[in-house]
């Protein structure tokens, strides 16, 4: 049975998870189509967090092999590779030198990965080239041009990706698109086509909002929402007796389902 939940909106990016999750593996669930999960809290950019779910899912993911949440994350921003006191093509050098390497490391990057494809669309390792999508929307911003619709970046790719593969894996995320909010606002929404809420979203959501922590650092605004839209999305693959532990402990630390924080009331 698939089954559509009302759009979950939270003040820690933990909770949201925790609820999309609980809605996933609830009996006779397979999937939530669609799913909308919104955080709106965050402190100097870094979304608040449950430390308590997050080391209970990692934990989980290590013991069936799966990545943990951090490591998903930086295939959408690699945190670890920015200064913020630098300029910022200094990330994506960081980034482009290390690219090869990056795809040999795991079998699912043998199509690319959701930052290269931000910051060197169409990149080739051959001739080293690309688009930087991320760098061309600041300028544009910067340039006196608030155009929203210039405000936004492709993953899908369909020279390379609209494939008749039964299965693929990337890329699931298809585009992120970066919204003014008020005077010095900004939101960041990213469309998947499909999750899977287990192995990946919680490492989705942070990774996303680490990508818009960025952008409105080099737009000069401050980050007040991370909206991650799924058109299917899934539990996993693992089965739901195996996730039984995590399930409880998600439950444990959530609070009353469907009360989302202060933060979440603001105005645009």
């Amino acid at each position: 049975m698939c089954d559509v939940p009302k759009p979950i909106v939270h003040g820690d990016l933990s909770y949201a998870w925790g609820e999309a999750f609980l809605e996933a593996v609830r009996p006779g669930v397979n999937e939530l189509v669609p799913l909308s999960v919104t955080v709106t809290g965050f402190r100097d950019g870094a979304p608040l967090e449950d430390d308590g779910i997050r080391q209970a899912l990692d934990a989980c993911l290590a013991e069936t092999e799966n990545q943990g949440c951090g490591t998903v994350a930086s295939t959408i921003f690699p945190e670890a590779l920015w200064n913020p006191s630098a300029d910022r093509q200094l990330l994506r050098d960081r980034y482009l030198a290390i690219l090869p390497r990056l795809r040999r490391l795991h079998p699912g990057n043998k199509y690319g990965l959701y930052f290269e494809r931000l910051t060197a669309f169409g990149w080739n390792k051959d001739k080293e080239e690309g688009i930087d999508q991320l760098d061309q929307i600041i300028k544009t911003w910067d340039g006196g041009n608030h155009r929203r619709s210039a405000l936004q970046a492709a993953i899908f790719d369909p020279r390379r990706d609209q494939t008749d593969q039964r299965q693929r894996g990337f890329p699931c995320l298809q585009h992120v698109i970066f919204t003014p909010l008020g005077e010095a606002g900004l939101a960041v929404t990213g469309f998947y086509a499909t999750q899977l809420l287990f192995e990946k979203a919680y490492g989705n959501y942070l990774g996303l909002c680490r990508l818009g922590r960025f952008m409105a650092h080099e737009m000069g605004l401050e980050l007040r929402r991370m909206t991650c839209f799924a058109a299917v999305a899934k539990y996993g693959h693992v089965a739901k007796g195996a996730l039984a532990s995590l399930t409880q402990s998600v439950r444990d630390r959530l609070p009353e389902a469907g009360v989302a924080s202060a933060e979440s009331q603001e105005e645009c």
